[in-house]
């Protein structure tokens, strides 16, 4: 089976990457894999350089600390990874606003940030809500 075809990664190739991660992330930490939490422990370590006695008291980092730890390590892998990806399927390309968003909703690189900062929002609200 080839792993990539006309500039994509096969969807099963990629899915059992995928299962493999997470099988092997709950098999070594015992946690399931996630992102929402480091984003939260970001937020956490960038406060933490201007008002650190803000931080010191919030219960959660009382008890869980800003620091860099597996999950946020594998952030980063996966910003490294889809890096790789797209360079390696030769996809990779700088643009402010996707094409799919242009031809529906124009060029406006503000529109589209607003958007995109407000879709964010909401999913982290609701990933951070279910505890994830």
């Amino acid at each position: 089976m080839k792993t990539m075809e006309k500039g994509q990664w096969s969807p099963y190739f990629a899915g059992a990457l995928a299962g493999l991660v997470s099988i092997f992330s709950v098999w070594a930490t015992g946690k399931y894999i996630g992102a929402s939490t480091s984003f939260v422990k970001s937020a956490a370590m960038v406060e933490n350089l201007f008002i650190p006695e803000r931080v010191a008291v919030l219960d959660y980092f009382v008890k869980n600390g800003p620091k860099v730890d597996w999950q946020w390590m594998f952030v980063v892998g996966i910003l490294a990874g889809a890096l790789v990806a797209s360079l390696s399927s030769g996809t990779f390309k700088m643009q402010a606003v996707p094409d799919m968003w242009k031809s529906r909703f124009g060029g406006a690189i503000g529109k589209r940030a607003v958007v995109a900062f407000l879709g964010g929002t909401v999913a982290m609200f609701g990933a951070r809500l279910a505890d994830g």
